[in-house]
């Protein structure tokens, strides 16, 4: 099992001179408003070894908890989870970032933002009233126009948005918590989001997030069951169906257990998951047929809310004990081995790259 030795702690902001991108993680966090200790966007810089090292924060901000970042622009969008809104910030200078615009209004409890890989709009989920909502974006990357989707309306349970994922084929994906259901969307401009059909999950499995294959296939980390669900794509009409769903841990979930982030390898051959309560991090080989758990390992903190997978360091952002822990993987097993460093960051939940450094590995 892999553990926490002597690595050192940074609390001390680093030198604050221009930063590369592929250098740059943004960390968004809770604060007072959402019961936690942060108080913006915060900036975390890699090392040439993979470890890391607290910047500053880089924007004052309420409770921004998740955050994305334009393709080819200087540009992040942070939801404001507790004041139900979404916000653009342009990079300026050092690791900065300047509010521009206003702040748009989203739903209740906006918790995920996902930008188009072309740069046209982004995409809000809504934790609390399960709205998702487009906005598009003009050629300087601020946010121009905004359009709420159709809701769903499964009867007898609340509908919970929760994350959004850009497919390969140009289409956008969605699950909602509460409904159980993937949801697939073309993009109409000057439209939004328009359906074009759902995938159920098992009843009260609560999928949360979700990234895709090297293949095609998107597998989908379900909160309340603490599995593995995988959708694969026709190879005639598109349409995605339940392909399988498979035990995210290697030991079994917990009393008490929730599942958070799933990311993959580079290569697509292990995944990652994330469980809260237990404090773990699972690891499952993944090939055509099945996700499989060989491995559970100590997160290192308390409540490993999400991960990032950049290269072979996998970085673990635990919102409760306020430290991102580092570890180092091995490219053939994907198992980690002893944790190589430490760094107290308040209240962290997302972990986002301002780039990726070419070959490096996982979802921004």
């Amino acid at each position: 099992m892999a553990t926490l030795r002597n690595a050192a702690q940074t609390s001390q902001p680093l030198p604050a001179a221009a930063v590369p991108a592929e250098d740059l993680i943004w960390t968004g966090c809770y604060t007072a408003d959402n019961g936690g200790q942060g108080t913006g966007i915060g900036a975390l810089r890699a090392a040439a070894d993979g470890t890391l090292g607290w910047l500053g924060v880089a924007a004052t901000a309420d409770s921004p908890s998740f955050l994305a970042v334009h393709p080819t622009l200087g540009m992040v969008y942070a939801v404001g989870e507790a004041a139900r809104t979404v916000t653009a910030y342009r990079r300026s200078g050092g690791f900065a970032l300047e509010r521009t615009g206003p702040d748009w209004p989203a739903g209740d409890a906006a918790c995920h933002v996902a930008v188009d890989p072309r740069g046209r709009f982004l995409v809000v989920a809504c934790w609390g009233d399960g709205q998702v909502l487009l906005y598009e974006l003009d050629g300087d990357g601020g946010i121009s126009a905004r359009f709420a989707a159709a809701p769903s309306t499964l009867a007898g349970r609340p509908s919970r948005a929760h994350a959004t994922l850009m497919l390969d084929d140009g289409r956008v994906m969605t699950t909602d918590l509460g409904h159980d259901l993937l949801r697939v969307w073309n993009y109409v401009p000057g439209q939004g989001l328009q359906l074009d059909h759902e995938v159920a999950l098992p009843r009260d499995s609560g999928p949360r997030h979700l990234v895709q294959h090297p293949g095609g296939d998107v597998l989908v980390v379900t909160e309340y069951s603490v599995e593995v669900a995988v959708a694969r794509r026709s190879s005639g009409s598109g349409t995605f169906s339940l392909a399988g769903v498979f035990p995210a841990t290697r030991a079994g979930a917990a009393a008490g257990d929730s599942a958070a982030e799933i990311a993959l390898s580079a290569d697509g051959r292990h995944a990652y998951v994330g469980v809260r309560g237990s404090n773990r991090i699972s690891v499952l080989e993944v090939d055509a047929d099945a996700a499989r758990p060989v491995a559970d390992f100590p997160s290192g903190g308390d409540w490993p809310r999400h991960h990032l997978l950049r290269g072979a360091r996998l970085h673990v952002a635990h919102e409760r004990s306020g430290d991102v822990v580092t570890y180092p993987l091995d490219p053939e097993s994907g198992l980690p081995g002893e944790a190589m460093g430490k760094v107290e960051v308040a209240s962290p939940v997302a972990l986002v790259p301002a780039g990726l450094r070419a070959g490096s590995a996982g979802q921004p």
